[in-house]
């Protein structure tokens, strides 16, 4: 029978070299060829903890994280004399059956099967492969029709199928870093078999339908002429509030705002930047929600050009809200300008359209644009309507753009009241309604295409929140084999590749690469001592023995490319998926045009500053101890976020 994967957690069994005696050091022991990423494992469930081997134990919190200081066998069976940090504190002794090993973690996580095949995780290699490379399908189509119907015989190649829900690692942490990878082709598309094992994890508590919340945020663009469209916005909310009020749903879509201007230093008379107006907490009421957004006015002044820093007030808005205890989760920008992206000199987030999607979507949001096509802005309307697009984007769904021809007030509040009431109803509804039979009749072949996405949308998150409990029976541990790249179509990725790294890891990884960036820029400037500095500055960070991760290079400053000269860090070395920044070769850059090299920078810039915007999103973090976040705690890093 086919085992399900609900709710499971995922980790590496990477074998590790070499037996330690019973004394204990009084730092962690090494993985092997490394010179500071020690070796960890995970308590699975059942696993107790000992003073001594085979002395009598007591439980342990499943998938503690713990660091291993010493290894030993009594009789058969061997022993791991553990720690919950790297600085000595030990705790006591765990089988090793009790325990799956685990490395600096490169991860994939599941896609939603909303709007794709369910990854089929194969007994072996060989299976996965046969299936892969038979282009006709015909195998590939009855093991997946037989996961799906649960009726996989014994003699199946398959051993698991991805849950039909979605597994979100922000509800419900999960990992699923990979053993072993080997390359092949799927057609004529590279792709990578992966090996990942797995235990299963808690079952959760079922939820109740009536806790169901919608969190809807406005970002408002509120400089000059935007009053006429605040005063619609709050005209919306007002008569949302009364429906919920009638269907005694006051609570359950819960409302914020948070008003954006732009730079105040380049123009004084906008006086903020950013102004949260109504946090989600207040925004359950309505008296609240009125009282305060009463004061709301457009600026007196006008800021420079025909842009806003768009980015700051939604920034603000995913960093700021207490999005918490709120299923769906809507953040909704309105504005006429379009936004300052990452090389702008006057935007305050240095973050690109896709950096700041990426910081959206990991808290589970979803972000809506209301363009204002007004003259006033004409000039730049294709290109903020492009960045918006793109911005907007939900994997699955489509672009959740609306722009609004001509600014006119009318139309707004019409596409306001419509993509506001759709999602009040979909909370009214309890989400009883399939994709697409929501949807009002309308002229508008833009709204209409707007509402089936919202209609998609909600359904998908709803059927997300009433499934996220469905749990199943797994063996304690068990491997599998999964292709990275969907068999219908080769091209479309089945996993979201991600590298679990730690707070201090990301820290390191920002600090390091921010020199790297200082030393590009000044090299623009004197190309001729640009591989000198790059050179010296390698030198320097190999010495650094204070560095978290240690570099792999055996000589600093040799070498072609930043890998080669010691910047890749252990913690990403060895990785199957390589990035643009570490692989750039230093003869490549030198052979760019000038354009070329400042676009690099740009990017290098935007991945900078998205670490320091993760670092410091606190909330976001996992300690595998249970304790509060620290230097240890982790987050998957998207691997087209690694450099």
């Amino acid at each position: 029978m086919t085992l399900r994967l609900s709710h499971i957690l995922f980790t590496a069994c990477l074998l590790l070299a070499g037996n330690a005696n019973v004394f204990a050091a009084d730092k962690p022991l090494l993985l092997a060829g490394k010179q500071s990423l020690y070796q960890r494992v995970l308590a699975i469930p059942g696993a107790q903890l000992h003073q001594t081997p085979k002395s009598t134990g007591t439980a342990t919190t499943p998938f503690t994280a713990y660091y291993v200081y010493a290894r030993t066998k009594v009789g058969t069976q061997e022993w791991l004399n553990v720690g919950t940090d790297r600085f000595g504190d030990k705790k006591g002794w765990l089988k090793s059956d009790d325990t799956i090993e685990w490395n600096q973690g490169l991860t994939v996580a599941f896609r939603d099967p909303a709007y794709q095949d369910r990854a089929l995780l194969f007994k072996d290699a060989k299976s996965l492969e046969d299936v892969a490379q038979d282009r006709s399908l015909k195998n590939y189509e009855r093991l997946y029709s037989e996961a799906t119907a649960g009726k996989t015989r014994k003699s199946s190649p398959v051993a698991a199928i991805q849950p039909a829900e979605k597994l979100d690692i922000q509800d419900d942490f999960y990992l699923v870093p990979i053993q072993k990878h080997k390359d092949i082709y799927v057609g004529n598309q590279q792709a990578r078999m992966l090996e990942v094992a797995s235990v299963p994890l808690r079952d959760a508590e079922p939820k109740k339908t009536s806790d169901y919340r919608a969190g809807l945020v406005f970002a408002i663009d509120s400089t000059l002429s935007m009053d006429p469209y605040i005063n619609r916005t709050r005209e919306a909310v007002r008569k949302i509030y009364g429906s919920l009020e009638s269907a005694n749903l006051l609570g359950n879509v819960n409302f914020g705002l948070v008003a954006f201007r732009d730079n105040p230093d380049a123009a004084p008379g906008l006086e903020y930047l950013t102004r949260t107006y109504v946090d989600l907490k207040e925004g359950s009421d309505p008296q609240a929600f009125m009282t305060q957004v009463e004061s709301l006015k457009a600026a007196s002044a006008s800021s420079q050009g025909f842009k806003e820093d768009a980015y700051a007030g939604l920034k603000e808005a995913i960093d700021k809200m207490s999005w918490e205890g709120n299923a769906a989760r809507y953040l909704v920008l309105v504005t006429d300008a379009g936004p300052r992206d990452k090389t702008d000199p006057l935007s305050s987030t240095g973050l690109s359209a896709e950096q700041l999607k990426h910081l959206a979507r990991e808290k589970g949001i979803a972000i809506f644009v209301l363009h204002l096509l007004t003259p006033a802005t004409k000039a730049d309307h294709a290109n903020a309507a492009k960045t918006y697009k793109d911005l907007s984007e939900f994997p699955g769904i489509g672009s959740l753009y609306y722009g609004v021809s001509t600014g006119d007030v009318n139309r707004f509040g019409r596409v306001l009241d419509t993509l506001a009431g759709q999602i009040t109803m979909q909370v009214q509804m309890g989400g009883a309604m399939a994709p697409q039979q929501n949807t009002a009749q309308t002229n508008d072949a833009q709204l209409a295409s707007l509402q089936q996405k919202v209609s998609k949308l909600g359904y998908a998150l709803r059927m997300r929140y009433l499934q996220d409990t469905t749990s199943g029976k797994t063996p304690r541990i068990f491997n599998a084999w999964v292709l990275d790249r969907d068999l219908r179509n080769p091209e479309m990725p089945s996993l979201d590749v991600q590298v679990l790294l730690t707070r201090d890891q990301l820290s390191d990884l920002h600090d390091i690469l921010k020199q790297v960036l200082n030393t590009a820029e000044e090299g623009l400037l004197s190309p001729s001592n640009f591989l000198n500095e790059l050179k010296s500055l390698a030198a320097t960070v190999t010495r650094d023995a204070s560095q978290l991760g240690e570099t792999t290079a055996t000589t600093a400053g040799t070498g072609n490319s930043l890998a080669d000269l010691g910047f890749m860090r252990e913690y990403i070395d060895d990785l199957p998926y390589t990035g643009e920044v570490m692989g750039l070769s230093l003869e490549e850059w030198d052979a760019w045009p000038a354009s070329d090299q400042i676009d690099f920078l740009h990017r290098l810039e935007a991945k900078i500053n998205y670490y320091r915007a993760l670092h410091d999103h606190t909330d976001l973090w996992v300690s595998l101890d249970g304790g509060p976040v620290d230097g240890d705690s982790v987050f998957p890093i998207a691997i087209e976020m690694l450099p």
